[in-house]
Formats: structure tokens, C-alpha cells, sequence
């Protein structure tokens, strides 16, 4: 116990100290390919076999490293370059769009906002829009994420709708009946299946570092007193694996600034737009969307 007061006193001193102050934070995402196909129903026509090998793709896929470049007041967090995997080069840009990731994200939490660069059907967007207020629930429990002392917070949120990890197959059979009469008899489009519902709200497990007093986080999360080291979203967890505080490397935290200038609102329509043209194309007797955007 006394070894982590004195250390966590350490830290404290050189966050306050140091006005160049710099840390680089690794993690790894891993995702329960299980639950999304139990989200999703499973399939009692494939054999052990083939479900078996579309978890191996499917976590080829989601399992990524992504580097946090962070400061007192701003981060930079982005996916570490690897290569394509063969035939995944073009097919893995779009799935990347379509689970909320990609791109390179710069959060201000002095100023409160975000910036994400994004290619999306080979068109770049820059969404400008304000960070999430997460209603952060603190708990007293504790535990050790490497070397550090964690504590443990969990918040309620609203999902995205443009990530498809986001939806499972509907449940209720007569509710969605008169789901599906009530769109036929209204003529609406939704974006995805209309056997397919969104999962509207997510609970979200965090664990923090006050040992590291930077109001910071992998991807969209911040707001607690300490970095972010691991966060479970009931699907994907983002844990972290290294930590360099104060390298004599240097990086130049700043938003980017290529790509059309978007809100999150914007996007996230672009995205169901398209992916409402994707539908009719491979779905509507032959007809097809011409691809790019209008």
C-alpha cells in the first residue's frame, strides 16, 4: 500500500511539474463474436464447423491494437498501421465505418470537443461535433490492471445507430408483427432488417486510474479522475497493455483538418443513407445504387 501512495505522489508531482507532459497508451480491442451471433439468432443451418470458422474471421476482424497519444488536455487515439489482410483491403475500410471505428480521433476535454477524420465509400469526412457527457457511477472496487490500481465506474448510454454491433434479432414475434404491418401500411424504409432491432441503450463498465490523473480514454470515453485503462461495453472490450509516460518521443497532438466538414448528426445519416442504397441494390430485384454519393 505504501508503494502505490508513494508512487501515485510521484506522478501527481510530475503531471503538475512537467508543461511538455506526454504518455502513450496502448490497447487491445477484443469483441465476443459469441454474443453478436447470439444477438443475431445464430443460424441452425450452418454446422459447428462453419460457425466455428466464421468466429476465427470474424475475430481476425475485430481484435485491433490502437495507440492513445495524450497530454493534460488533449488525446490523439487511432489504430495501429498493419497491413491488409489479402481480399479484406476494400471490404475492411466499409465494415470499419459501419462499427463506429476508423479514422483518427482528437479529443479536447478543456474545450469539451471531438474531431474524427473518417473514409467512407472512398470519401473523407471530418465530424466536428462535442464530446459525451458520460453520467459516470463511481464504485469503491478495486483492481490491478499491471501495475496500476484500478477503480471501477459504470454509465448508462445511448448506442450508435450506424454500428451494427449495436442490433440483435427482435424477440417479441407478435410485437414485431405489428411492427412490420405498421411499416408496410406507412410505407417507411427502416436502414436495417426489419427483423433486426437496435439495442437503444448499453450499460458501460470502466476502470481508472487516479494514479495517472489525465482526464482521458481509449475512443469516445473521458471523464473520470484518472486515465481509462479498460472499458467494457458489454460486447467489445478496450483493455490497455502499455503504458510510456514522458518519452523523449514527442507527438503533435492536433486535430486533423482533411475531409469534408460534418456534426456526428450528418454522418451518422450519410451512413444510414448508404446503407439504405446498399440494401435496395442487393435486395430490390436488380435494382442498383451507383455507388459514391450524390
Amino acid at each position: 500500500m505504501k508503494k502505490i501512495i508513494i508512487t501515485s505522489l510521484l506522478l501527481v508531482s510530475m503531471f503538475s511539474n512537467a508543461q511538455n507532459f506526454q504518455g502513450v497508451a496502448v490497447y487491445e480491442s477484443k469483441t465476443s463474436t459469441a454474443e453478436m451471433m447470439k444477438n443475431f439468432g445464430g443460424n441452425r443451418e450452418i454446422t459447428p464447423e462453419m460457425q466455428k470458422n466464421i468466429e476465427e474471421r470474424m475475430k481476425r476482424m475485430f481484435e485491433k491494437t490502437f495507440i492513445l497519444n495524450f497530454d493534460k488536455t488533449a488525446s490523439i487515439y487511432k489504430e495501429e498501421e498493419k497491413l491488409d489482410a489479402p481480399g479484406q483491403q476494400g471490404g475492411g475500410r466499409i465494415m470499419s465505418s459501419m462499427m463506429g471505428g476508423g479514422g483518427t480521433q482528437y479529443k479536447n476535454v478543456k474545450e469539451k470537443t471531438y474531431v474524427v477524420d473518417k473514409e467512407f465509400f472512398s470519401k473523407e469526412f471530418l465530424i466536428k461535433d462535442t464530446l459525451t457527457t458520460y453520467k459516470w457511477q463511481m464504485s469503491g472496487e478495486t483492481k490491478m490492471i499491471g501495475n496500476y490500481t484500478c477503480f471501477k465506474a459504470t454509465a448508462v448510454v445511448k448506442t450508435d445507430a450506424t454500428d451494427f454491433r449495436n442490433f440483435r434479432m427482435s424477440g417479441n414475434k407478435e410485437e414485431e408483427k405489428k411492427k412490420k404491418d405498421s411499416i408496410a401500411s406507412s410505407k417507411k424504409t427502416n436502414f436495417m432488417s426489419d427483423d433486426i432491432e437496435q439495442i437503444k441503450e448499453k450499460t458501460i463498465t470502466a476502470w481508472y486510474c487516479p494514479e495517472i490523473p489525465i482526464n482521458q480514454g481509449p475512443d469516445k470515453y473521458w471523464g473520470l479522475p484518472g486515465l481509462i485503462l479498460e472499458v467494457n461495453d458489454g460486447t467489445t472490450v478496450l483493455l490497455c497493455s502499455k503504458i510510456i509516460l514522458n518519452s523523449k518521443d514527442k507527438v503533435e497532438i492536433k486535430a486533423s483538418s482533411k475531409g469534408k466538414e460534418v456534426s456526428q448528426q450528418e454522418y451518422d445519416e450519410i451512413v444510414k443513407k448508404k446503407i439504405e442504397e446498399m440494401k435496395e441494390m442487393y435486395g430490390g430485384q436488380g435494382r442498383g445504387s451507383r455507388g459514391g454519393f450524390h
